[in-house]
């Protein structure tokens, strides 16, 4: 159990959501992107393909999810769009016995909204959001030192991440059907019929 002081402080609270103007002005590739809600993608191959490590340092291969559908989110604990936490955990608790999975990606890569390590993420996840959806160490989700899984997604899609919380939507058999930007809410109509389409037929193990 968390001890009240491991509680972030007043400070550090006050700065969790300090980069909302810059997420606003930056976080986006003009008016055009933010006028993109997303949708349903097309990529050949398979997020199977494809492995992470956990939050607690250990192998966390996407093919541990098969036969299950997948939200892959990159996520920041400093950003404007942090509350989302809230909704990937209820959206997480309404369809899991489904067979749905949410999955965690934090990422520093826009504005330095992730700095702290994976233990401190962790614990703000915990105590900010009773987040309990499982969690990938930190990782890179562009430029020529991203991840494997990101390179593959945004060279079959077109679509990659512009801002934290970008949502990718994996089928159960490992497809990548959709593609969804910061803006788009977790509990939103528009993903929550996207998710309850592709969820599995009967449900994995």
């Amino acid at each position: 159990m968390t001890s009240s002081s491991d509680t972030p402080s007043p400070k550090r609270r006050r700065g969790l959501y300090a980069g909302i103007g810059l997420t606003t002005v930056l976080g986006f590739a003009g008016m055009a992107y933010l006028a993109v809600m997303g949708g349903a993608v097309a990529a050949e191959g398979s997020a199977y393909d494809y492995q992470f490590t956990s939050i607690d340092d250990a192998p966390l291969p996407l093919e541990q999810y098969r036969g299950k559908t997948v939200l892959l989110v990159n996520t920041a604990s400093q950003c404007g769009f942090t509350p989302q936490y809230e909704g990937l955990q209820a959206l997480w608790e309404e369809y899991r016995d489904q067979g749905f999975v949410v999955l965690g990606a934090p990422s520093n890569d826009f504005g330095g909204q992730e700095p702290g390590d994976e233990s401190e993420i962790k614990q703000f996840c915990e105590v900010n959001f009773n987040i309990n959806f499982p969690l990938t160490s930190k990782v890179v989700t562009k430029g020529d030192e991203a991840h494997p899984f990101y390179k593959w997604a945004r060279g079959e899609t077109g679509s990659g991440p512009q801002w934290n919380f970008h949502k990718y939507l994996i089928d159960p058999d490992g497809k990548l059907v959709g593609s969804y930007p910061s803006i788009v809410k977790p509990m939103s109509a528009k993903l929550r019929k996207a998710v309850e389409k592709s969820l599995p037929k009967t449900v994995a193990g």
